[in-house]
């Protein structure tokens, strides 16, 4: 936890200092068992056609509910595998990816993270997203920066979308969404640099934080996998939208974040 410490004393009160200490313990000690079953045969469970889900997703959901629940018994905890916990009428919850990027877990492929955030009233309070085969922690609270480890972290300042790399994603249920994402692409394509598609929305987010992306856009998200992501952008100086440029919430269907510069551009593509 000696990593968040130039994070936390520029909190702005006691409460956001002990709320993302919650956070980043979580995602630290779920990370551990997700690196440690990394390379392990795997059992996997079929939510959907392509959709899937692993014990080590469940293991790790269990380990951060574990801890956020001793650390804040009195706050609900939205998590992706308990299905029971995904309508809460409460205006403050935990949101938890547990394996953010299962798929790519589960074939090898080093590109996943873990996601908690705290949203309080719609909006994020504080949020860490955790990627374990490279140990990095991203962290944020509100009013108080983004950070990668124990450095400030900022966006892009690319002004030319000729000159960005922009990340998305694909919906699981691509069978009823083919055509629109067909079409995006092939209106984003030609005016961008190049764009990646790496799997895990939670940390493409973190990575236009950063710097390493210029952008993001994705439909059919979930708030588990954007709660976190939105604080660390817009902390990191960065704009989150819906795709006609209007506020954004983890309940819309659709996201869009950028280094700020670069927003209208990628709205007025998107729209």
């Amino acid at each position: 936890m000696q990593r968040i410490q130039n994070c936390l004393s520029r909190c702005t009160n006691t409460e956001q200092q002990t709320l993302l200490t919650t956070a980043c313990r979580a995602a630290l000690a779920a990370g551990r068992l997700v690196k440690e079953r990394y390379e392990q045969p795997h059992d996997i469970t079929m939510k959907g056609a392509i959709d899937l889900v692993t014990e080590t997703d469940v293991a790790a959901e269990a380990i951060i509910s574990a801890s956020l629940s001793n650390d804040t018994p009195d706050i609900m905890i939205m998590a992706e595998e308990t299905i029971s916990s995904h309508s809460l009428e409460t205006d403050r919850y935990w949101v938890v990816d547990p394996l953010d990027g299962t798929t790519n877990f589960a074939h090898g492929f080093p590109y996943f993270a873990v996601s908690i955030a705290l949203l309080d009233h719609g909006r994020p309070l504080v949020g860490a997203i955790y990627a374990p085969l490279l140990d990095e922690l991203f962290c944020a609270a509100k009013g108080s920066g983004s950070w990668l480890n124990d450095r400030t972290i900022t966006v892009t300042k690319t002004r030319r979308l000729i000159e960005a790399l922009i990340g998305t994603g694909f919906p699981y249920e691509i069978e009823h969404t083919l055509q629109g994402v067909i079409r995006q692409l092939e209106i984003m394509l030609p005016n961008v640099r190049d764009i990646r598609r790496a799997g895990a929305a939670a940390l493409d987010l973190a990575y236009v934080s950063c710097g390493r992306l210029d952008g993001f856009y994705e439909i059919n998200l979930h708030p588990w996998d954007t709660a976190a992501g939105w604080l660390l952008v817009e902390e990191a100086g960065g704009l989150v939208s819906v795709f006609s440029g209007g506020p954004y919430s983890t309940c819309l269907p659709e996201i869009v974040a950028s280094n700020g510069t670069l927003h209208r551009q990628l709205v007025t593509l998107l729209e």
